[in-house]
């Protein structure tokens, strides 16, 4: 295998580039690592696959995928992650903004210190304030829901074993979170490294507040799925039960405090006449609607390819046939 394959999504960036795939080399040659470089162009409308085809001619360790339109960032990745040789995966954005020099000194954090993953850590922007204060809450809240302690969830500088790349799948928005899901599928020994980061010098940002609020829902989706994706029941039957209990004590309530008008001779009220007639109906509908929910999950969750999915590490002993 190849000591290290570096996969570069992009979208738009032809003019970086020549400068990025040039700076590479130089740090691969003065290492004397063993290399690929995977450009995922992720339906780019510039002139970026032709330039990734040039640089291909000048470097056979160059590999071009194009997709046929923008499918976004994590789709690269996925994509770059199954193709890639190298014992250790290394991620960077193409806009120049990620340092090559930063790569020995995250190879050897996988190769020396033993970590499964390793994230970048942009102490010191360049960015601007609107996409500064979006990304600290961003990496707030992942920390809180995920026990990550990392500083720079979103970092595209990343290094990995390869193992962890070829147990994941990223897809949506969930290429923010691919310290999570690495955690959740069994690799834990997660750590971080400063590195540099560098204002951008050619085109313009892909971020947008829709990305940021996207991410959001991508982490209460991985949340749940990592929770109760192979027992739904779980998490609908409970708080199913719940809603029903409170919503037939809500109704005995009303019975009983009717059947007691009635014995003490008070004027006869219609029990449809009170508020929470209605709160304790919508309670037992909303309690059974996730009963049911919770059902066709587990009817799903049993029937599917992937409900004996599991994440083995290694194997020892036993015949071959």
């Amino acid at each position: 295998m190849l000591n290290i394959s570096i996969v570069v999504p992009l979208y738009n960036e032809d003019e970086s580039l020549p400068e990025l795939s040039a700076w590479i080399k130089k740090v691969m040659e003065a290492n004397a690592y063993t290399y690929e470089i995977l450009f995922i162009d992720d339906g780019s409308r510039d002139k970026s696959w032709e330039v990734i085809k040039a640089l291909n001619v000048e470097n056979p360790n160059i590999r071009g995928i194009k997709f046929r339109r923008n499918y976004g960032k994590s789709a690269a990745l996925n994509v770059g992650f199954s193709e890639a040789k190298g014992d250790v995966v290394i991620t960077m954005d193409a806009d120049l903004q990620d340092s090559p020099d930063e790569i020995p000194g995250l190879y050897k954090k996988i190769t020396e210190e033993n970590f499964d993953l390793v994230s970048g850590w942009k102490k010191k922007r360049y960015d601007p304030i609107t996409k500064t204060l979006p990304t600290k809450l961003f990496n707030a809240a992942t920390r809180m829901v995920s026990g990550i302690k990392l500083n720079d969830f979103n970092c595209g500088l990343k290094a990995y074993k390869n193992e962890v790349v070829k147990n994941i799948e990223v897809y949506g928005e969930m290429h923010r979170y691919i310290p999570v899901l690495a955690k959740w599928s069994g690799f834990a020994n997660i750590g971080e490294q400063v590195v540099e980061h560098r204002a951008r010098k050619y085109g313009t940002t892909k971020f947008g507040l829709n990305r940021f609020v996207n991410g959001f829902l991508d982490l209460m989706t991985i949340f749940f799925m990592s929770k109760f994706g192979k027992k739904p029941m779980h998490f609908f039957g409970v708080y199913g039960m719940i809603s029903i209990i409170v919503g037939f004590t809500i109704a005995l309530s009303l019975g009983i405090d009717k059947l007691h008008s009635i014995s003490i001779g008070k004027p006869e009220r219609l029990i449809t006449s009170s508020p929470w007639f209605f709160i304790g109906l919508s309670a037992i509908i909303i309690g059974t609607t996730l009963f049911v929910a919770g059902f066709l999950g587990e009817m799903i969750s049993r029937t599917g390819a992937d409900r004996n999915k599991y994440s083995i590490s290694e194997e020892t002993g036993g015949d071959k046939y």
